[in-house]
């Protein structure tokens, strides 16, 4: 626990909320490079190419990243079990951390995204 009474967790969950929010953000100052592409003839240009990448990509990674987890949380069952402890497969942290996983690379995607676009304005 923090001074805050938060825990880690719960501070992870939070960060990877504020940087999906920017979602709509990104996607409104992308638009307007998207069809400056369609305007100079190139239906998939740069900026359109570099999105559907860039989705495909953390997609990927976090469909990767939650399998892990929930592997990592299958491997430690017979531990908790034998020390008396909830499985966390039972308990639903297997599912949050599984979750919390698969949602971080789009969150690091969205986030440097909109670094970078606010940077062309």
């Amino acid at each position: 626990m923090t001074k805050t009474g938060k825990s880690r967790r719960a501070l992870e969950a939070a960060a990877i909320g504020q940087d999906l929010m920017l979602a709509p953000l990104v996607a409104a100052m992308r638009l307007p490079l998207m069809a400056a592409d369609v305007r100079n003839g190139q239906a998939w240009g740069t900026e359109t190419a570099r999105a559907i990448h860039e989705k495909a990509a953390a997609i990927a990674k976090g469909a990767f990243a939650a399998q892990m987890e929930l592997l990592q949380s299958t491997a430690h069952f017979w531990p908790e079990v034998f020390s008396g402890r909830m499985p966390s497969l039972f308990n639903g942290i297997a599912a949050e951390r599984s979750f919390s996983a698969a949602l971080k690379p789009a969150s690091r995607a969205v986030k440097a995204n909109f670094h970078r676009l606010s940077a062309k304005t």
